[in-house]
């Protein structure tokens, strides 16, 4: 197991009631189990089935891979960010984005602690530096909006720090609209339920305990805080130029189709086939904070 996973149990306060959870314990609870799937409001009590979601999957991937074709030709260029709590589906999305599409032309950009150079420079320079260039499809991993979350939560930004960032992105994104990008800016929402699901399973599964971190476990207590910061980052920073497309992610299969659908409907690329990419689920996807009421 990860060295730096600490092993404790935690008492949280889930919808009125006291629960204890412990990660270790190679037991789910059947109070996380039971209600994990439809937590958070997901409108549906069954996943969809592989089958379905494979073959869908394909179709919106060879339109993926069309896509790659019009940017090498016409010079444009796509930027996706993925946002939303630990273990909410972000690197699953990106992967199932990407997968086909040429490496050399698409980049997954996920940015580790900034150095101490980095740390003395204008918060959103690091990641300017990793914007496309013509031709270019990058997702980024998490982005500037650590800023907007897990800074302010966990205490890794100051006040002033946290109120500046809320000011200067929707100018920052603007300037990105203004500049002819096609940019798309994702929230993954799951419930509470599934992400001590996920956890839970990162923990007892060998091939992905590297993904549960310290402050995976640290957050464990502060679900709140983050449904604050989220409440408040969507409100500030949904704009008309770059708008948020929140998804309800506790079915990851739904949530990637309808992410990927999503960003091809955008695009009027060359020999797009509309019957492939198929219709929105809009009991899965939708815009601004308007989606979690």
């Amino acid at each position: 197991m990860a060295d730096d996973v600490e092993s404790r149990a935690v008492e949280l306060d889930i919808r009125g009631k006291k629960r204890v959870f412990d990660v270790d314990d190679p037991v789910l609870p059947d109070w996380v189990d039971e209600a994990a799937l439809q937590s958070g409001d997901f409108p549906y009590n069954k996943k969809l089935k592989e089958e379905e979601y494979l073959e869908e999957l394909q179709k919106l991937q060879i339109e993926l891979v069309k896509v790659q074709f019009w940017l090498q030709a016409t010079g444009n260029r796509v930027m996706a960010l993925f946002e939303g709590r630990d273990a909410a589906g972000k690197g699953g999305a990106i992967s199932a984005s990407s997968a086909h599409m040429n490496p050399r032309l698409a980049r997954v950009v996920a940015l580790t602690k900034p150095t101490e150079r980095e740390a003395g420079q204008w918060y959103f320079q690091r990641y300017i530096t990793q914007f496309p260039t013509a031709g270019e499809f990058v997702l980024f991993d998490r982005s500037w909006y650590n800023r907007a979350g897990v800074e302010p939560v966990m205490g890794f930004c100051t006040p002033k720090q946290y109120e500046d960032f809320l000011k200067q992105t929707p100018q920052l994104e603007n300037g990105i609209a203004h500049e002819g990008i096609f940019f798309f800016k994702f929230y993954l929402d799951i419930g509470r339920e599934m992400q001590l699901k996920r956890f839970h399973d990162r923990r007892h599964d060998p091939l992905k305990v590297w993904k549960l971190s310290s402050m995976d476990i640290a957050a464990l207590t502060k679900w709140g805080d983050y449904s604050d910061k989220r409440d408040r980052m969507l409100r500030e920073t949904h704009t008309d130029a770059a708008p948020w497309t929140v998804i309800h992610a506790n079915d990851k299969r739904r949530a990637r189709l309808n992410l990927i659908r999503h960003m091809l409907k955008r695009m009027d690329y060359d020999g797009k086939d509309k019957d492939a990419i198929g219709k929105l689920d809009d009991k899965i996807i939708g815009s601004g904070p308007g989606f979690l009421k």
